[in-house]
């Protein structure tokens, strides 16, 4: 057992719960409570963003705007929306440096049109009732400015792709900001949006235009081309040559398996991961084929699934939506393929390799006490299944994690190893209910073992809670004991509204419920970032 360390007092207390570290929450997950909620949709209301509002009326909107910057940027967001909100906010500020900041910043934090779109919604909001009109000269400036400076390939796809969202579209906002584009090829883009393709074809005919024009009005024939009701070859032929994608065509098309086919060869992994379902119970790809050979060996391939910034937890939770052999709605139905299936557990662990490790040391614990079989709200996974998924990513990115399963009165310690599949990780804990649990037993453990721990994650799926002890004061025992500042994340999965907390200790996380964003909003409390 390890000796108790002497430890510095000053690392008993938590940070201060200020301003700075309210608003890095609400970036994060739209709440500067000490709670998130997966699947609870983002309300723009004024009085969500109290501790922001606070900062700017301190003249600190600069540093409102990097952080809405480091947020994005890093990839630390569960959700986006909370961002733009803030940087609507921010654009709307009485401080000349803060608005300024906030518009140079939209490109960096707005990376796809609907990301612009739902700036402008919130813009809008903001300006409900106000006698100044929206679009002022700095607005304009910067919805200009964010076309400009998009590639021209990559925005004529996004403006072929996604038209509008959000109650606004391209041409609103091209004709509103007055655009005034700086290169040939933005120049036009814009016309093709705000005029239509006929006064394009127009305009351009009897020009000598540049090459990189001469190839974009090519794609942009190519789009308008696969509008019209081609045959099944021409429009596999534009897709090869011109790399068209699902958004591009008529849903007569999507009815070949032949179209499928070549929209697969440059598809996102994100999309196939989609699919999958699909593309077997469609048989789109038949068993054994060079097709099948070449898909499966790109959903694997180590530089697609790095290109891809896809979190390890929505790898698993393609591959156990697969598993089930049918769509969410049941309408479609199909039977796994073994060599699928072993690309996508081929692609998870590749994507654990691009996790940065926080190097924090870990105490997972997963309550057994009550059914595992009991699905997470707004999923179709498991409480076992969600539960081992955690565990699993934790110990696969970070080198120091020990995983405890635990119920009334019993804890023992699980091993992971790196060849165990989720369904193995998930079948260990799937055991017969034994009544209420008590969410203190990790730590008291951990306490009794001499193990040193920067973050207990504690699962489970329970309502019914017993505490021996306080689990705040609990903690704060392993706190004395360890000398070091120890975080608790308590993860009720279906215990909705349940949670354990003290609103003045900035070392304590509630998660009701789970999702994808869970995972990140896990590592940014252990990173403090939040």
């Amino acid at each position: 057992m390890e000796q108790t360390t002497n430890p510095d007092k000053s690392d008993h207390f938590p940070r201060e719960l200020n301003d700075k570290a309210k608003l890095c929450r609400f970036l994060c997950y739209g709440s500067e409570g000490d709670t998130y909620t997966p699947g609870e949709e983002f309300q723009p209301r004024m009085e969500k963003a109290g501790a922001l509002l606070s900062l700017l009326q301190e003249g600190r909107g600069g540093e409102v705007v990097e952080e809405v910057k480091r947020f994005v940027g890093g990839g630390h967001v569960a959700c986006l929306n909370p961002c733009l909100f803030g940087l609507a906010l921010c654009s709307q500020c009485s401080e000349l440096q803060t608005r300024q900041a906030a518009f140079k910043a939209l490109k960096e934090v707005c990376r796809e049109p609907s990301d612009l779109f739902a700036f402008i919604r919130y813009k809008k909001e903001l300006m409900r009732g106000m006698r100044c009109g929206m679009w002022g000269r700095a607005l304009r400036k910067a919805v200009s400015d964010w076309y400009n400076q998009q590639d021209a390939w990559r925005l004529a796809a996004a403006v072929t792709k996604c038209k509008q969202r959000a109650g606004w579209s391209h041409k609103d906002l091209l004709r509103l900001s007055h655009a005034k584009a700086s290169k040939d090829t933005i120049v036009l883009i814009n016309k093709y949006v705000t005029k239509g393709w006929k006064e394009v074809q127009v305009w351009y005919a009897d020009r000598e235009n540049p090459e990189e024009v001469v190839q974009l009005l090519a794609y942009l024939a190519a789009v308008e081309r696969v509008k019209q009701r081609c045959d099944e070859e021409e429009v596999v032929l534009l897709i090869e040559v011109h790399r068209l994608e699902v958004e591009q065509l008529l849903t007569d098309h999507l009815k070949s398996k032949q179209v499928w086919r070549a929209l697969l060869k440059d598809m996102p992994l994100g999309s196939v991961l989609r699919i999958v379902g699909k593309v077997t119970a469609d048989q789109i790809l038949e068993p054994g084929s060079l097709d099948m050979t070449e898909f499966c060996n790109r959903i694997q391939d180590e530089e697609v699934v790095k290109n891809a910034h896809i979190d390890p937890f929505d790898i698993l939770l393609a591959m156990e939506n697969y598993k089930r052999c049918q769509s969410s709605g049941g309408k479609t139905r199909w039977e796994p393929s073994g060599p699928i299936l072993e690309a996508i557990g081929s692609a998870y662990h590749k994507s654990l390799q691009n996790m940065e490790p926080t190097g924090k040391r870990f105490l997972v614990a997963i309550d057994i006490s009550a059914s595992p079989r009991s699905l997470v709200p707004g999923t179709a996974l498991s409480t076992a299944v969600a539960a081992a998924a955690v565990a699993m990513i934790i110990s696969g990115t970070e080198m120091d994690t020990q995983v405890l399963v635990y119920s009334e009165g019993d804890v023992s310690p699980c091993t992971i190893t790196a060849d165990m599949s989720l369904a193995d990780v998930a079948c260990d804990l799937v055991k017969s209910p034994t009544g209420p649990t008590d969410c203190t037993l990790p730590i008291t453990w951990a306490l009794q073992e001499g193990k040193a721990v920067d973050v207990f994650v504690v699962l489970t799926s329970n309502p019914l809670w017993t505490f021996a002890a306080s689990p705040v004061e609990t903690l704060k025992k392993h706190r004395e004991k360890r000398g070091t500042f120890s975080k608790l994340v308590m993860c009720g999965l279906t215990a909705i509204g349940h949670t354990i907390a003290d609103t003045e200790d900035t070392g304590l996380l509630n998660i009701c419920g789970f999702d994808t964003g869970a995972i990140k909003v896990i590592r940014n409390f252990a990173m403090d970032l939040i």
